[in-house]
């Protein structure tokens, strides 16, 4: 199919980043020297796959040596975020050819990641794959196989599960910060239609494709699952159940994933998670509250407090030592927990990096985003089909 054709018909999903499947060799990378430069290759360069490149450009020994997307304009954006410096492909098979480079990252769209992450290791190669993994059950459980099949060092890219102020929060609940947990409220709100201006109208589904069912989990799989993941993480369980709605209610445009979800899981527990994702009201933004019967930690993306159940005083001194000096309590959040950190994205690399260094599987693996992919599918069944979904074993092998 010719991609004129292709951009035409909506197929974004197949033409050159989804074919027929294909195949290699059993190959498989060894360790990777510390001092030697790690060749990349990005595979989907729109504004997350190009802005990746640019904080890769800032990581020691991680070279971007090859950009993949099917899009001309994208990709010619991708070359530049390397300054000229790597090839380019339309066809990603072509990028997994090249013997040089050891890892990929695939920021492609959310319906393309599990064929493209299956192809990458069948290559050889090491998959940097951002959240959510994959999309659907089916696509989900091909892919844990091949992960768990392979030498490959697989990272998936829910950055906050790198995040340094996250793992220092999680060791903090762990330790009893909070007591025992009764709650999760969890929430993304943005006051914006989500909508990417397009140069030409054949380019609406190829541009917009989170807006699109056939290709996206919509505000579930784009937002929620960063904090769903963090809820399994702290409670190292997946969800029993969930129930949830949404609609298009605010933005009439012809989108046709929700503009709005409402969702509460179940974990075995007994512990309920509460996810809100608006694009019509900001209020709040981004934020996490983590209900113990000892207190509340919240969490934005870049800062974290501690509400303590009872009497509140006005000062405090060290707060298990991670403020290192006396700090006041910051309105009606609590007492500010000063913890040191990287950007997430960018900690994230550089554990990807260092997982290939030392050939070991990062924290946020293949496993722990394809747990995550299936809460995210459980939801979006829930809320389209109006039903309780509950977890099964035949969903996640």
């Amino acid at each position: 199919m010719k991609r004129r054709t292709f951009i035409k018909n909506g197929g974004i999903a197949s033409a050159a980043l989804i074919s027929t499947p294909y195949l290699y060799g059993s190959i498989f990378n060894q360790s990777i020297n510390p001092l030697d430069k790690i060749n990349v290759g990005v595979i989907g360069t729109g504004v997350r796959g190009s802005g990746l490149i640019g904080i890769m450009n800032t990581v020691d020994n991680l070279n971007v040596s090859a950009c993949c997307d099917i899009l001309p304009f994208r990709l010619d954006e991708g070359i530049k975020a390397t300054k000229g410096k790597a090839s380019a492909y339309q066809d990603y098979r072509k990028l997994l050819d090249q013997k040089h480079i050891d890892a990929v990252i695939i920021s492609s769209t959310f319906n393309t990641h599990s064929q493209i992450a299956m192809d990458a290791i069948d290559a050889g190669k090491h998959v940097y794959c951002e959240k959510t993994l994959a999309k659907g059950y089916e696509g989900i459980n091909s892919l844990v196989k091949k992960i768990k099949g392979s030498n490959s060092i697989f990272q998936t890219g829910h950055q906050y599960h790198s995040s340094r102020l996250y793992t220092q929060v999680v060791a903090m609940i762990k330790e009893g910060k909070v007591g025992k947990i009764t709650a999760f409220e969890c929430q993304w709100n943005r006051h914006n239609n989500w909508r990417r201006p397009v140069p030409d109208p054949k380019f609406e589904r190829a541009i917009n494709w989170r807006m699109y069912r056939e290709y996206s989990g919509g505000l579930t799989a784009e937002l929620c699952s960063h904090q769903i993941d963090f809820v399994n993480w702290v409670l190292e369980e997946t969800p029993i159940q969930v129930m949830g709605s949404g609609g298009i209610d605010y933005w009439k445009d012809g989108r046709e994933t929700y503009d709005n979800v409402h969702l509460m899981y179940t974990y075995p527990s007994g512990v309920k998670a509460k996810f809100t994702c608006l694009t019509n009201n900001a209020k709040d933004g981004y934020q996490i509250k983590v209900l113990g019967d000892k207190g509340t930690i919240i969490i934005d993306t870049e800062n974290a407090w501690f509400y303590p159940e009872g009497k509140k005083p006005k000062v405090y001194g060290e707060v298990d030592g991670v403020s290192g000096a006396t700090v006041s309590w910051d309105n009606d959040k609590g007492i500010p927990l000063n913890i040191q950190h990287l950007e997430p994205t960018k900690q994230a690399l550089i554990d990807f990096k260092d997982a290939l260094i030392n050939n070991k599987q990062p924290l946020s693996n293949g496993i722990t985003g394809a747990k995550t992919a299936t809460c995210v599918q459980m939801g979006i069944d829930a809320m389209y089909e109006n039903k309780i979904v509950k977890w099964s074993s035949d969903i996640f092998l």
